[in-house]
């Protein structure tokens, strides 16, 4: 039992020591998130239309 006790102790103690982020931060990393998968959505989409269009082309 001492050990479950001092595993929370521990925890707790670990866990003021976090900090968590604001939520004008965690807006700003969800819109940054967005924008870079869209970015790369778009690349790959661009990617494989030259790609199929190269292939049909020889094909």
């Amino acid at each position: 039992m001492s050990k479950i006790n001092s595993y929370i102790r521990n925890s707790r103690a670990e866990l003021s020591k976090v900090i968590f982020p604001t939520k004008p931060q965690v807006k700003q990393a969800f819109i940054a998130v967005v924008i870079v998968v869209a970015f790369v959505s778009l690349f790959l989409a661009l990617v494989d239309l030259i790609m199929s269009s190269t292939l049909s082309a020889i094909l």
